[in-house]
């Protein structure tokens, strides 16, 4: 397994062993002061995962538009998430990161179009996969620490 995509999995295994005894209501409440919760970020790392490694690519997302599109960039809870749906999502956070290995091995990354949205927010170059991943340890690490700070508010 890519050291990058290694150390990516392990967070996110860290992360759901954090908030596995978290209940549905804790996952989906919105602290005063926050515009999102726990079970946002946790999607919404999954679908910035699939636009900066596979949409950049010109390939489909592989993830279904349910749980992507909901948490892309930009958005918020719109609404409740479901205990069925935590799990869906839960799985996705795993399971596209093991994806992700075996398509960075079969080079599926080839055709990765440089973005020019993360240059303007955060000041760094991603012109390919490597950059890419890069930038989701990045991203990851950013995200785990709202989960954290949010999984203090709904436990206090």
């Amino acid at each position: 397994m890519d050291k990058r995509i290694e150390k990516i999995k392990g967070f996110r295994i860290f992360l759901l062993q954090q908030i596995e005894d978290l209940t549905i209501d804790q996952l989906n409440k919105i602290p005063e002061g926050f515009n999102n919760n726990i079970i946002w970020n946790i999607a919404h790392m999954t679908s910035t995962e699939q636009i900066v490694c596979y949409v950049r690519s010109g390939l489909p997302v592989i993830i279904e538009d349910k749980y992507f599109s909901p948490y892309m960039p930009g958005t918020k809870p719109t609404s409740f998430v479901d205990e069925n749906d935590v799990a869906i999502i839960k799985d996705f956070f795993i399971r596209t990161i093991d994806q992700l290995n075996a398509d960075l091995d079969h080079n599926a990354f080839a055709n990765y179009t440089p973005s020019v949205a993360i240059p303007k927010t955060y000041r760094f170059e991603v012109n390919n996969i490597n950059d890419a991943l890069e930038y989701l340890l990045y991203h990851e690490g950013l995200h785990s620490g709202y989960i954290m700070s949010l999984k203090r508010m709904v436990t206090a």
